[in-house]
This record gives C-alpha cells, sequence and structure tokens, in this order.
C-alpha cells in the first residue's frame, strides 16, 4: 500500500490500485454516473455536449464512461466515438466488432500448438569429449 494525493481534491489516502481518487471523491463520481446514466435514459437523444452541460459532467469523463462500457446510448442516438483501431464510429467500448474480431483472431493463433520440429543441434559424438592424461 501506498500514500498519494488524490487527484480531484488533493487529500491524501492510501492508494490500492485504479484511479488515482480518494473514497470521498470516488463515491462523489459514482452518484454522477448514476445521474448521468438516469439521464440519458430519460433522454436518449441527448448529445454528449447535452449530457456535459446539463449534468455539469465535463465531456472526458462521458467518453471514459463510454469507453469502459459502462454508458449506452440509444439504438438512433447520434452519439459515436472512434475505434481506437480503425477510427470507425462505434457507440461504446474502445473497439469495432472487426477490430475486436481480428484481435481475439490474432490472440488466438498465439496459442496454437507448433508442430514438432526435428532436433537441429548438434549431437556430440563419443570421439568429441574431453580427455584427461594420466
Amino acid at each position: 500500500m501506498e500514500v498519494r494525493n488524490c487527484i480531484k481534491c488533493g487529500k491524501i489516502f492510501n492508494y490500492m490500485s485504479g484511479p488515482r481518487f480518494c473514497p470521498a471523491c470516488k463515491d462523489k463520481l459514482e452518484a454522477k454516473f448514476k445521474e448521468v446514466k438516469k439521464y440519458i435514459q430519460d433522454n436518449p437523444h441527448a448529445t454528449i455536449q447535452e449530457v456535459s452541460e446539463e449534468m455539469e459532467v465535463e465531456t472526458r469523463q462521458i467518453h471514459q464512461w463510454i469507453r469502459e462500457e459502462r454508458l449506452l446510448f440509444s439504438e438512433d442516438s447520434l452519439v459515436t466515438i472512434d475505434c481506437e483501431g480503425c477510427g470507425a464510429a462505434i457507440r461504446t467500448g474502445r473497439y469495432c466488432d472487426d477490430c475486436k474480431f481480428r484481435l481475439t483472431k490474432g490472440f488466438g493463433t498465439l496459442y496454437q500448438t507448433k508442430k514438432e520440429e526435428p532436433d537441429t543441434r548438434i549431437k556430440k559424438k563419443d570421439n568429441d569429449r574431453m580427455r584427461f592424461l594420466n
């Protein structure tokens, strides 16, 4: 455990892992998330800018919640973010379906077993041994 300052309020707290917020600021942020989620459910066609202004939350924080797949806008909403892989418009997460497929396919090939390859090391012969003189 280490002691750090909260990046929101500056208070000292015991840091375990995750964002560097003190417990009080984490609780406030979680309460704000619930309010934003409720607002989006009540106003499904609101833009990120409108949500930010109405709920007094930074757009950066809303984008983070969308990337974490905690917030999801309605199907007919115009709110999209860019895929980190190819730049395509997506509604939530970090990658589009095509990039997710490519990534999982790439990871799958890492774990495939290799074919048995013949031993290419040079085998020592009896004559190559070290000899001792008496």
